[in-house]
């Protein structure tokens, strides 16, 4: 009878520890067009995406010169809440303003 202090064909399970995952972030980008205001681009800055009034002046002169700002980066379902919010608030008002996502 084996000695059971001897056994050979024991098993050592390890734990291994998973870093969390960071989460993956996107860019938010505003859209240019020929008939969304100035003023509505600063006031939705403002709003969607708490921008002061001077980083809002800022972002959407981009938006006016480069044809597209950045907003800021998000992860995947804020970024896409945003985009969302957006798109509503310019329905709502009747402004053709786009915005859209891009991996950071």
């Amino acid at each position: 009878m084996p000695n059971p202090k001897q056994r050979s064909d024991s098993v050592v399970l390890e734990r291994t520890k998973l870093a969390p995952k960071e989460p993956e972030y996107r860019k938010v980008l505003l859209l240019n067009d020929d008939y969304t205001t100035m003023e509505f681009v600063v006031e939705i800055l403002e709003t969607v995406f708490q921008k002061t009034r001077s980083e809002a002046l800022r972002v959407m002169m981009q938006v006016h010169n480069k044809g597209h700002g950045v907003c800021g980066a998000y992860s995947h379902e804020v970024a896409e809440t945003k985009v969302s919010m957006v798109h509503e608030l310019a329905r709502q008002h009747s402004f053709p303003l786009r915005a859209s996502l891009e991996h950071e």
